[in-house]
């Protein structure tokens, strides 16, 4: 069993703050310490038929409809609800555009989700499952603005809601948000399912070890990881650019950390100093007399440094370049990298290759 006494230390460490944020309206967020749970199906079907009478249509027909819904026995409750709120016109557009992989995914959150007018059960369930589906196609700008939007007291399951909401935040590297949500989910919610627990658990500390230093391997192979992804569902606007730009300036302080840590190895004995400096043999420039140090370089192609005028050129001109034009620049300036970071380049460059065909 998940309690807080357990997170405690990691919380702290995190430093994170426990709570959830962008309320519905001005009243605080409550944190409920286990007290949020699933409702049961006769409960939601009340809500369902309060909205649905309320909304006018609850003719005999719509009605019918209705109870044919929650007379499924092996329907699950969030389909249940999806298949009443698809009784409603924009709602059935809203679930089918958002789950429909054929269409290109919402670049959006649509107006009903953030109409504060609309019926509470109507909008955060709604809220709920466009998140759901659009985060199954890796879409998670929009599904955490969508949770953002409502609160979990008003959704019919609050573990999908705090665990679709954690997923987003996670993929998006907005770490102290996705913290809130798992921390939520694995202490508030009384009836979790335990493979929302368990997923949730891994992204946790999976996040303890992203380094706050942004040049870090890790957090530039994260970065490259959303631009493809971003590119994979076609979307190489302005922010996929600026990720991308932001890439290039993180290489640039990883090559010339490289740069600096090659020039204070370097002894300059027996004439092997790089670069024509005094004592190098020339007779001898492309065959090093020892091993090449596995930390540095890659086939000897080179001195290892990086045109800063053309990388400042580079990144003035990146968002006017075609895609593939950019996977070549960036190859072709960090060509001298160690071999860990060339294949997180590479497969970045290959992303970018698809993304643009």
């Amino acid at each position: 069993m998940f309690r807080r006494s357990w997170l405690a230390a990691c919380v702290l460490s995190a430093v994170v703050a426990v709570g959830a944020s962008a309320a519905e309206n001005s009243k605080p967020d409550v944190i409920a310490f286990g007290t949020l749970k699933a409702a049961s199906a006769d409960v939601v079907r009340g809500q369902a038929l309060e909205w649905l009478t309320a909304s006018g249509k609850a003719d005999d027909a719509t009605r019918k409809q209705f109870d044919a819904i929650w007379g499924k026995a092996d329907s699950a409750l969030l389909e249940k609800i999806a298949d009443t709120l698809s009784l409603d016109t924009t709602a059935a557009t809203i679930l089918k555009d958002a789950a429909d992989i054929t269409k290109s995914v919402p670049k959006e959150v649509p107006a009903a989700l953030k109409d504060t007018k609309q019926n509470n059960f109507y909008r955060a369930n709604l809220a709920l499952l466009f998140a759901k589906s659009i985060s199954n196609r890796r879409v998670y700008e929009e599904a955490l603005e969508a949770l953002k939007t409502v609160r979990p007291e008003y959704v019919a399951d609050p573990s999908a809601y705090f665990f679709y909401r954690s997923v987003a935040a996670h993929a998006l590297m907005k770490k102290d948000e996705a913290a809130q949500s798992i921390i939520r989910l694995l202490d508030d919610v009384a009836d979790a399912p335990d493979r929302y627990k368990m997923v949730a658990t891994l992204m946790f500390f999976d996040m303890q070890s992203w380094k706050p230093d942004e040049k870090d391997l890790t957090n530039i192979s994260k970065l490259m990881d959303n631009s493809g992804r971003r590119l994979d569902l076609a979307r190489g606007g302005k922010i996929t650019q600026d990720i991308q730009k932001k890439i290039v300036f993180r290489l640039d302080e990883v090559i010339k950390e490289l740069e600096n840590q090659a020039k204070g190895n370097c002894n300059c004995n027996g004439g092997q100093c790089p670069g024509g400096q005094p004592g190098n043999n020339p007779g001898n420039t492309n065959t090093p007399s020892s091993p090449q140090n596995d930390s540095f370089g890659g086939k000897n192609s080179g001195d290892g440094k990086v045109d800063e005028k053309k990388l400042k050129e580079l990144a003035e001109n990146w968002g006017k370049l075609p895609e593939k034009e950019r996977a070549k620049a960036m190859m072709e300036l960090t060509k001298d990298l160690p071999p860990r970071y060339r294949e997180i380049i590479e497969n970045y460059a290959k992303t970018i290759a698809r993304g643009s065909k």
